[in-house]
């Protein structure tokens, strides 16, 4: 991919695949690495983050005689994760007007005529 995620874009990624349902860890590095272009050593660091600051909590479930760590998004992370969403939705507005800007209306297109 051509384009660098920031930090709050890749907690928004994290948190948006965590709201949908608990998921295991490598079930959810690799969602997010389908999509996005970023190593797994990147993606657990920024899960310990987002459980520190109370966005994400985690529980063990035995799965064939070992435990698997689930997260699982908190009230805090779904408000988090609402507000990312406002602010990707008026970024992703403001990038696409210079991306693909829409044709200035000149005198000479005014009602069509030419």
């Amino acid at each position: 991919m051509t384009y660098q995620l920031t930090a709050p874009l890749l907690d928004a990624c994290v948190l948006g695949v965590v709201a949908g349902e608990d998921v295991y860890g490598y079930t959810l590095t690799q969602r997010v690495m389908d999509v996005v272009d970023i190593s797994e050593s990147t993606l657990y660091p920024v899960l310990r983050r987002l459980q520190k600051s109370g966005l994400l909590t985690t529980y063990d479930r035995p799965y064939q005689g070992r435990n698997r760590r689930y997260y699982s998004i908190t009230s805090a992370g779904s408000e988090q994760l609402s507000f990312f969403r406002s602010e990707w939705e008026a970024y992703k507005d403001k990038v696409n007007m210079l991306i693909n800007p829409a044709p200035e209306k000149t005198d000479d297109t005014i009602g069509g005529l030419k």
